[in-house]
């Protein structure tokens, strides 16, 4: 027999409350929309064990070493040893406390709601800077037209008249020992002690209506792609008034067309023309900050890099530090020459020997590599 009380995580002397408070946590945790589709039999059994544990009966007839869940519970399994302590908790079992058990009352209508998972894209500067994003999410909301009660309005539930508002019923009962009385949840009220004569015809006696909301969602600044947010309560509703679960939202960061992203640093690509490459250049770029200035060194070579200080994503643990903006250079060879560019390029060869047959090649940039081309024309046209 499964031990529910190691399913919740929680001693068999737990209150209602911790059991409340461990199904919460367990159910978040095996939640198929969460946890993935393999852990739905693990989410069924937490359903399962709560079911049992939050209702007073049932977890009566557990703790007598009777499954409530198992059809065939009726009967005793395994002569005397399957979990009865003594005699007294046979009793107890078929009597409902006749001998000392007790009854727990009857069960709430209230229960928690599920949790939610939702995805939302931001762009690259929400990331950045942080902001507010909204989701559309679809789920159970509190019924407007009673309030989650449940009840038409000016009606509220009453007492069950088969059970006089205990929540569970007797009967009699054949067993090894004779006739027995024995309790069980009440058929009519299903274990809550009252009835809903007039349903609310929004909600049907439910309490929650299916809804579409728009939720706001704080944006962190610094969040990574895939970051998962909890936004606590902000799930699905309980069934009559009964606390909602708690929305989680995965984090989708688009590509931009500008910047790449590099851990907390912005990275982009200035085309300038060969003549600044070789001059050098004052000139502005759009960043998230704003237009910046950006000075390109005379000489610049291919893939140079300029850096900005403090431009890029804001650090996610610390809102007063950022990373940097690298601004790298791409240099636009001219495919058509004048005649007057084309002699001058004829005298910078001439002047500087770039046969093929004697360059080097190498895997990678050397410390003791020779002066780039813009730099070599730069001193060529001095």
């Amino acid at each position: 027999m499964t031990d529910y009380y190691e399913v919740l995580g929680v001693d068999r002397s737990a209150s209602d409350d911790e059991i409340k408070k461990a199904y919460r946590k367990m159910s978040r945790k095996y939640h198929p929309d969460i946890a993935g589709p393999e852990f739905e039999d693990k989410f069924k059994e937490v359903n399962n064990a709560y079911e049992v544990l939050s209702d007073p009966q049932k977890r009566q007839m557990f703790d007598a070493g009777v499954d409530p869940n198992d059809p065939n519970a009726g009967g005793m399994h395994g002569g005397f040893s399957g979990g009865f302590g003594d005699m007294g908790d046979i009793f107890n079992m078929f009597t409902g406390g006749a001998f000392g058990g007790g009854n727990g009352g009857p069960t709430p209508r209230t229960q928690p709601g599920r949790d939610a998972l939702a995805t939302v894209t931001i762009d690259l500067k929400t990331a950045v800077f942080g902001d507010t994003a909204h989701v559309e999410i679809k789920t159970f909301g509190l019924c407007q037209e009673c309030a989650g009660t449940g009840c038409q309005k000016g009606t509220q539930p009453a007492q069950c008249p088969d059970c006089h508002g205990q929540g569970y019923a007797q009967r009699v009962v054949r067993t090894m020992l004779g006739q027995m009385m024995t309790t069980a949840p009440c058929e009519r009220c299903e274990g809550h002690g009252t009835v809903i004569e007039n349903p609310c015809p929004s909600c049907l006696g439910h309490g929650r209506v299916r809804i579409t909301r728009n939720v706001g969602v704080s944006v962190p600044a610094g969040v990574t792609n895939n970051t998962r947010l909890r936004l606590a309560n902000q799930g699905e509703v309980g069934e009559n008034g009964g606390v909602a679960g708690d929305l989680y939202v995965d984090i989708r960061i688009a590509q931009d067309d500008t910047f790449t992203r590099d851990g907390d640093d912005l990275h982009c690509w200035i085309q300038v023309p060969m003549s600044w490459a070789v001059l050098g250049h004052d000139l502005e770029i759009d960043t998230f900050d704003g237009k910046q200035s950006v000075r390109v060194p005379a000489g610049s070579q291919p893939d140079d890099t300029v850096t900005l200080k403090n431009l890029g994503v804001t650090h996610l643990n610390n809102k007063s530090e950022r990373g940097d903006l690298v601004a790298h250079i791409a240099v636009k060879i001219p495919t058509k020459l004048t005649d007057d560019e084309r002699a001058l390029m004829e005298r910078f060869a001439e002047k500087h020997d770039t046969d093929a047959q004697h360059v080097a090649v190498s895997a990678r940039p050397t410390s003791g590599a020779k002066k780039g081309f813009f730099s070599k024309l730069k001193d060529a046209l001095r």
